[in-house]
């Protein structure tokens, strides 16, 4: 029996529990070892990658949407650390009538994956002074996410983390954007209105500052669209979510 073959008999084992065609008879103790063992260190793996969720669901309810993930979606990485990725979207298919499940663990995972995200030297004010707005571009942070909400799971997450009861899971009365970002060390995030989120989204596209500008009067008014505007750069400043901003192309 070769190597490969050996080793692909196992993988079958743990991962749909099809008997190896080697196994002997004495060898299935120590195979149901090896199954019980690889499950464990899932549900540990998940468990240690959403603290949060799994205070929210209770010990039953996580274990089974564990369990259904680890049936359904065996590891693919060469590091443990990377299993959890594909958790939310099983969630969202477990609790369609509840979208702050889903939510919740998205913005889990999107917080531990700014934390890891590479480092952005921060924007020196000075570099501001001679910018010619119309034409300015703005490279925002590798560790900026921007993740769909239809729910208060930011409210719940807070609430959690801080050692308080969380708040009855809401709908939000419109559907809106979480925003996840490091400042510093620290994993930051925070519930946005649409249309904050839009600009985001339009400047990750490759739209100017001016470009946006004009998208907001449009939108807003001759009045308003600056200042909304101007409102958008200065808290995106103050958050850090800004890496650079140049008048050339970038």
């Amino acid at each position: 029996m070769s190597l490969i073959a050996l080793q692909t008999g196992l993988r079958d084992w743990l991962t749909a529990e099809q008997t190896p065609a080697l196994q002997a008879p004495r060898a299935k103790a120590g195979l149901s070892v090896y199954l019980n063992t690889y499950r464990a260190q899932l549900m540990a793996c998940l468990s240690e990658s959403y603290p949060t969720l799994h205070a929210w669901l209770g010990d039953d309810a996580f274990a089974a949407a564990a369990a259904t993930h680890i049936d359904a979606s065996p590891p693919s990485s060469w590091t443990l650390d990377a299993y959890g990725l594909g958790f939310p979207a099983t969630l969202r298919d477990l609790y369609p009538h509840d979208p702050e499940v889903g939510d919740l663990a998205a913005l889990e995972c999107a917080l531990a994956q700014a934390f890891i995200a590479p480092d952005s030297p921060p924007l020196d004010p000075a570099s501001l002074a001679d910018i010619d707005w119309d034409r300015a571009r703005l490279r925002l942070i590798p560790a900026l996410t921007l993740l769909p909400a239809s729910s208060n799971a930011g409210a719940i997450w807070s609430a959690i983390a801080q050692g308080e009861t969380p708040p009855p899971a809401q709908l939000l009365p419109q559907p809106g954007a979480i925003l996840i970002w490091r400042d510093g060390f620290t994993p930051a995030f925070r519930t946005l209105e649409t249309a904050e989120a839009r600009a985001l989204e339009a400047l990750r596209e490759g739209c100017d500052f001016g470009a946006l500008c004009a998208m907001l009067v449009a939108r807003e008014g001759e009045t308003a669209g600056p200042r909304i505007a101007g409102s958008y750069l200065a808290q995106w400043l103050r958050d850090g979510l800004i890496a650079q901003i140049s008048d050339h192309p970038l």
